[in-house]
């Protein structure tokens, strides 16, 4: 959201101004909040309502940054380009004080709403590129992480001593500590590893093994919980928003999602080996270009068949009771504790929590889910980019019940939400004899709610708007799913 926030200065000159003009709009729209505010403001954004322009240049001033980043003034300027930094450096967008911001066309696909999917097409792009000693960043390991990832995976399932599941996550510090490209070795220590102590190493041996053998003492002041966690957390995180990864054993390995495996051994053969580039600028457009071959290639859709089994599966593993805990969690922007779940950024958790939810009190409807699946069934990317097909389809006899979420708040969720809501329900209807929406979110805006009131009156098309605690309500005590009261 930040990313979009800069999409509307694609083309300005920037200045130190502008960059703390925009992080006033990051604040302005919530994305960032200061600790010094006033009880006004506090209210305001707790309301999810936008600030004026005299409250934003306030909390500009009484919050003043002391921050400072190379080429940007100290303040304001500098967190802006905290903020935005890696974009720049996952080739998305460019900027420079004194040049133009220039969104690069894999950047334009990163911020396009109307199609979800493009933002894992972005990060493919991306991350099969990125190198860890690039010129934004000057660090002694010189590999490919993404890459130097699957290279290991492949090796380590196409050995026959090994249970064919990837890699364990207690194992990824040392892909994310290993200095160099060289996977044949790091395969050969996780061997190792794994004929001394299996496949659950205790955190003193992967530790002990960073530290001392892969940085020899360098990495002196460590947490063990930061590398032996927060550390592969975050890798697993950013890996994942490739779709090439899935997780098996309950999140305990990390392996290729099958479903892509013709992505991965084009990635393996065309990025293994890569050029290394000395200026920002030149890296930028490396980063920057678009791998048609490797992005645009699709993936088999899933039958309704197997759609089911998916939803069977995991509904035997997330029982009712801890479907609607963690949509709880996510109304009340709670952490969730669950190792799978915590993998699934925010919107996405929800598009598949609500479709268990849906399933498990309704299981003799049909639901689809439109959003892209790993092998294991979970969610990789948000629905999105098939015609005009909405988030969740379910057909009960003759009704069809559409359902929309988001995660989004505020005037923001009404500007992004109800127009391609009301087109999908259009669309929708069209193969249904009776039709309704259900739109549901961790709050509704009072202007969503007066969009949906109008797109009732003028397009005769029935949406029904529940905050996620009332949309569990709802369906608890109900026989059937659709309703139109």
């Amino acid at each position: 959201m930040r990313t979009l926030t800069l999409k509307k200065r694609d083309g300005k000159i920037l200045t130190n101004g502008l960059a703390k003009k925009i992080s006033g709009e990051i604040i302005r729209i919530g994305l960032y909040t200061p600790t010094k505010l006033s009880n006004l403001v506090k209210n305001k954004i707790k309301a999810k309502e936008l600030l004026t322009n005299t409250e934003v240049t306030k909390i500009l001033n009484d919050n003043p940054q002391n921050h400072k980043e190379a080429g940007f003034d100290k303040g304001w300027p500098s967190r802006f380009d905290t903020w935005f930094k890696i974009a720049k450096e996952l080739g998305f967008v460019y900027y420079k004080i004194g040049e133009k911001i220039r969104f690069s066309e894999v950047g334009l696909r990163l911020v396009d709403n109307e199609h979800p999917e493009f933002e894992q097409q972005a990060f493919l792009n991306a991350f099969a590129k990125y190198q860890s000693n690039s010129p934004f960043r000057r660090v002694l390991n010189e590999n490919v992480p993404f890459i130097l990832l699957l290279e290991v995976i492949s090796k380590l399932n196409k050995d026959k001593n090994f249970n064919g599941s990837g890699i364990s996550k207690l194992e990824l510090p040392l892909v994310i500590f290993w200095k160099n490209n060289d996977s044949g070795k790091l395969y050969q220590l996780i061997k190792k590893i794994r004929k001394k102590h299996g496949y659950n190493p205790s955190w003193e041996v992967i530790i002990d093994i960073c530290v001392n053998g892969i940085m020899k003492g360098k990495f002196k002041k460590f947490n063990p919980k930061s590398i032996m966690v927060d550390y592969p957390d975050e890798f697993i995180r950013k890996m994942r928003l490739t779709g090439l990864i899935s997780l098996r054993g309950r999140g305990r390995f990390v392996d290729v999602n099958k479903n892509e495996q013709k992505k991965v051994d084009y990635a393996l053969a065309n990025y293994s080996e890569y050029k290394k580039y000395k200026t920002e600028e030149k890296y930028f457009k490396y980063m920057a270009k678009i791998d048609k071959n490797l992005i645009l290639s699709k993936s088999k859709p899933l039958s309704t068949d197997e759609q089911d089994k998916f939803l069977a599966k995991w509904i035997n593993i997330y029982s009712w009771d801890k479907i609607k805990e963690e949509m709880i969690n996510l109304a009340k922007k709670r952490l969730t504790k669950d190792e799978i779940l915590k993998y699934l950024s925010n919107p996405i958790r929800l598009e598949f929590l609500v479709a268990l939810a849906v399933k498990s009190k309704f299981p003799d409807i049909k639901v689809i889910p439109n959003y892209p699946y790993d092998d294991e069934g979970l969610p990789i990317s948000a629905a999105g980019g098939i015609g005009d097909k909405g988030d969740i389809e379910c057909y009960e006899n003759i009704n069809g019940i559409l359902i929309e979420v988001t995660m989004s708040e505020g005037r923001i969720q009404t500007v992004m939400e109800i127009w391609p809501i009301a087109r999908h329900l259009e669309e929708f209807s069209k193969n249904s004899e009776n039709s309704m929406c259900y739109f549901i979110a961790p709050s509704i805006f009072k202007d969503s709610e007066r969009q949906i009131e109008f797109v009732k009156e003028k397009n005769n098309l029935f949406i029904l708007p529940k905050t996620i605690e009332e949309f569990l309500k709802h369906i608890a005590g109900r026989e059937i799913l659709y309703c139109k009261s």
